[in-house]
């Protein structure tokens, strides 16, 4: 177990999909009492979506800490966040059916995630994605699952892997401005003219919005995963 005889463990996870459904990966990281990386896990999920990668990399963080350990979750996936801390109660309520009647996407991963989360203090903070000056440990969290999609093998401090490579979605150096690292938890929705970052796809996929993107073509994250820069502040239809 992490984080044992700790007072609060700081970790993050993240999940990646490169297509959407494509090659999947998941990743967790543990911090130290300096908020430096200490211990981390990734694995590969062979294809699958990009939501599916983020609730196993919460799933995973969940069932390798400490449970009577305080424990603060940093995420950039908006989905996978309200997925646990607003819809969950709702989809309960009704059976696990969304307020359209409609069955819970990946219902097994977040029956699972609700029985972790039973009878532990677990405080999830989200963090903006791919962004300089942006929380180190998603960052290496997203890094690591991305990796893990690629090449899809397990890696982790465990294992003796070496801290995973930079990836091409984060940006390089420092910016003048600032960029809030945390939202106490809140999951705020990106106008269009925010700094998210715009990268060229590497693969071809399917935005939020159905509409498909090709393989460098510009896209940035969006509450759901990767699309148009233009549809980023959809949210997930899942209430």
């Amino acid at each position: 177990m992490i984080g044992r005889m700790r007072e609060r463990v700081v970790a993050a996870c993240d999940g990646a999909s490169k297509g959407n459904p494509g090659p999947a990966g998941w990743a967790w990281v543990v911090a130290d009492d300096t908020e430096t990386p200490a211990r981390w896990e990734a694995g590969p999920l062979g294809r699958a979506t990009n939501n599916i990668a983020e609730l196993t990399a919460l799933e995973r963080l969940l069932a390798s800490t400490d449970p009577g350990v305080p424990l603060e979750v940093r995420m950039d996936s908006q989905y996978a966040m309200k997925a646990v801390t607003t819809w969950l109660p709702g989809w309960k309520r009704n059976g696990w059916k969304t307020s359209a009647g409609k069955p819970v996407a990946n219902q097994e991963l977040v029956v699972r995630i609700d029985e972790l989360l039973g009878g532990r203090t677990v405080d999830f903070r989200y963090v903006p994605a791919h962004q300089v000056d942006g929380d180190p440990l998603n960052d290496f969290a997203d890094r690591a699952a991305s990796q893990a999609a690629v090449v899809q093998q397990p890696a982790g401090s465990d294992l003796g892997s070496p801290e995973p490579p930079a990836s091409p979605d984060t940006p390089k150096g420092r910016s003048g401005a600032g960029t809030n690292r945390s939202t106490g938890g809140k999951a705020p929705r990106r106008s269009g003219g925010s700094a998210a970052r715009t990268i060229k796809a590497k693969f071809p996929g399917r935005c939020v919005c159905g509409r498909p993107y090709a393989a460098g073509e510009d896209i940035a994250k969006n509450a759901q995963g990767w699309g148009h820069p233009q549809c980023r502040t959809a949210d997930a239809d899942a209430g």
